[in-house]
């Protein structure tokens, strides 16, 4: 039953036909499990909490950065470095005391997503990264939950609803994950501030749809959003009988990191193939006067935010400026975090026959943060 104050606080719903004092009760019974605390992680726990849903876990192991600031609205400046999934359930029990919250200050794993994800009605796919969305598609596969997909970069982003009413999942429109490095995060390409609210919001409002079992899903659809030009388009979806995940009877979880070519295994792999050096080996080459060649990968904007100098030769014009460099010279790549100039390092050692090719593990970011603390981290 609805509380005095519940009724007041839900009388703009009250007055929805689609909702009214029943629907609103089955708000206030759902819950909702939220996987990520960051750009749609925000605008989801926020309106989530708001529109009474009774009961909301947030998954999320990273702290508040300066970076997050720009899109990432449930937190402010005071919030620097402090665990993002803790905050966002401090502010949005602030919002709506009336509901219950539960915190998964922790990564989610193969090991443990089906434990978190057992108790919750809607799983909210909230991730900024591969490994991770095909993780919560099998274990939501694996546990008969709808999957509330989202996805954001730069000005475009994406809405489905998977695995609901026996529809499609994740896999039968994305089977495989991209090779490493072909598809930039939200890291590397960037996502503009508002994109996060848009799609997010549209994210909460197919739960919400859910919940009441009103109004028309986005299973079987995939919902595009172009910021630029501010229009929408769909795409219809179909179940693939021959889906490497839902056309199979799963009963156990792997992990996708090293299909999907995360930091981690970046740095794996090259600390096995020897093709890389850190950044006190560089400051000390640097001193010493060494003779070598500082490639940087980046884009010519990132130069503007912060550079260590170098020739400029960015990634996807690298295979049309090979004859820029010399396969003699011992040359030294880098980007922001290491991860664009990893494969460019594989490029030229593996596709152009360079033998000296070494990647700046951590990139500028690592340079600005143990060698110069007067370049900008970003």
């Amino acid at each position: 039953m609805l509380t005095e104050s519940e009724f007041e606080r839900y009388s703009r719903h009250l007055v929805i036909p689609e909702v009214g004092e029943v629907g609103q009760q089955k708000l206030k019974s759902a819950s909702v499990l939220i996987i990520g605390a960051g750009g749609l992680g925000s605008p989801l726990s926020l309106y989530l909490a708001a529109a009474g849903i009774g009961n909301i876990g947030i998954v999320d192991f990273d702290t508040v950065s300066l970076t997050n600031l720009q899109r990432q609205v449930i937190y402010d400046t005071a919030d620097l470095g402090k665990p993002k999934a803790e905050l966002a359930g401090k502010k949005i029990l602030a919002i709506n005391p009336g509901i219950k919250v539960k915190i998964y200050n922790t990564k989610l794993t193969s090991e443990n997503a089906v434990e978190i994800l057992r108790d919750y009605d809607i799983i909210a796919d909230g991730t900024d990264n591969f490994s991770t969305r095909y993780l919560v598609n099998d274990a939501c596969l694996i546990l008969n939950k709808p999957n509330v997909y989202a996805s954001i970069l730069r000005f475009n982003g994406q809405v489905s609803l998977f695995n609901y009413n026996n529809g499609p999942c994740y896999r039968c429109v994305y089977p495989e994950p991209p090779a490493p490095g072909e598809i930039p995060s939200c890291e590397e390409g960037g996502v503009i501030g508002v994109l996060p609210g848009i799609i997010g919001t549209l994210q909460a409002n197919e739960i919400i749809k859910i919940i009441l079992g009103a109004g028309k899903t986005l299973s079987g659809r995939l919902l595009l959003f172009e910021g630029l030009t501010t229009s929408f388009r769909e795409l219809k979806i179909h179940k693939d009988k021959n889906c490497p995940s839902c056309s199979k009877q799963l009963t156990t979880l792997s992990d996708y990191d090293m299909l999907c070519g995360t930091n981690g295994n970046v740095l794996s792999n090259m600390s096995e193939n020897k093709k890389e050096i850190t950044v006190e080996e560089l400051k000390k080459k640097i001193e010493n006067n060494e003779k070598f060649i500082l490639v940087d990968v980046r884009e010519p904007y990132e130069t503007h935010i912060s550079t260590i100098g170098g020739v400029l030769i960015p990634m996807k014009q690298l295979p049309y400026r090979i004859d820029e460099l010399n396969k003699d010279d011992e040359i030294i790549v880098y980007c922001r975090t290491g991860n664009r100039s990893y494969y460019a390092t594989e490029f030229l050692t593996d596709k152009q026959g360079f033998k000296n090719v070494k990647n700046l593990i951590g990139g500028i970011n690592a340079w600005a943060e143990k060698i110069d603390n007067s370049l900008t981290k970003y």
